[in-house]
């Protein structure tokens, strides 16, 4: 097999990626974090097998799966359980991102989708992955109950010293956690406690993704911020009103970037 160091690796993911990006990803990406960093610190190497949760539209997709076929390795993309009744929204997500990345098109491949839910199974085989990624989903998983069966099914997947790497819009220190995440923002000594009560060792920590902008105080949670940049309360029409102006300014949300690991 050939081997490529670190720098080849995440430069090689990268530029797949740039050609692939859909129209509205340039804009994000001016403001959103910084990917090449975080899959640095959470070893990304050639001929991986990846396991991505809730993988949205694919923003981070389009960077994996071009790599990793190109590369010999596989993206495997734990999407949203459909569970009966089926939410037409989480549904419509789900089928356009098989629609893009499930069909074998160049340049990613044939990316294996599988589901994470509350009632789903294995999201991979057993000891089969060589890094999971949680990407600011566990206020999600939080809300829902099932942030504990998340680490558990990762854990699962995951070969023995393999690599769970967590981004997650980060509360501040030293307050109550709210187990909710209602505001989408997640205490990160209890997220690493979710981590470590799942058998996971914790390697590092970072602040690769860190925004010491973010008052974490916004009319509408984290999500007021970019990229979603709600301007009035969930399920209610746009407010044209609305001054976005602080909010813009501030940018994305303070983030941690964790990285644990199952013991070997």
């Amino acid at each position: 097999m050939i081997m490529f160091s670190r720098r080849a690796v995440l430069a090689g993911a990268i530029a797949l990626a740039g050609c692939q990006r859909s129209p509205k990803a340039p804009a994000a990406a001016a403001s959103r974090p910084h990917p090449a960093e975080s899959l640095a610190f959470w070893g990304l190497e050639a001929g991986d097998t990846v396991v991505e949760f809730w993988p949205g539209a694919g923003w981070y997709s389009e960077i994996l799966a071009p790599f990793l076929n190109a590369t010999g390795g596989k993206l495997v993309a734990a999407h949203m359980q459909l569970s009966e009744p089926v939410d037409p929204a989480a549904a419509q997500v789900v089928e356009a991102y098989r629609a893009r990345f499930a069909a074998g098109r160049k340049p990613y491949g044939a990316v294996e989708i599988t589901a994470f839910g509350p009632t789903s199974g294995p999201v991979a085989p057993a000891g089969s992955a060589d890094l999971v990624l949680f990407l600011r989903n566990l206020h999600n998983w939080m809300a829902a109950g099932i942030a504990e069966k998340a680490f558990r099914d990762a854990f699962l997947a995951l070969k023995p010293g393999g690599v769970l790497g967590v981004e997650e819009h980060r509360a501040a220190p030293g307050g109550v956690p709210d187990l909710l995440a209602d505001s989408g923002y997640v205490d990160q000594a209890y997220a690493i406690k979710l981590g470590q009560e799942a058998g996971f060792r914790l390697a590092g920590t970072s602040e690769i993704n860190a925004n010491p902008n973010d008052t974490r105080d916004h009319p509408f949670g984290v999500w007021t911020l970019p990229p979603v940049r709600r301007s009035s309360p969930r399920g209610e029409a746009f407010d044209p009103k609305f001054d976005r102006a602080r909010y813009d300014a501030i940018g994305e949300s303070d983030r941690m970037t964790l990285k644990f690991v199952k013991p070997a």
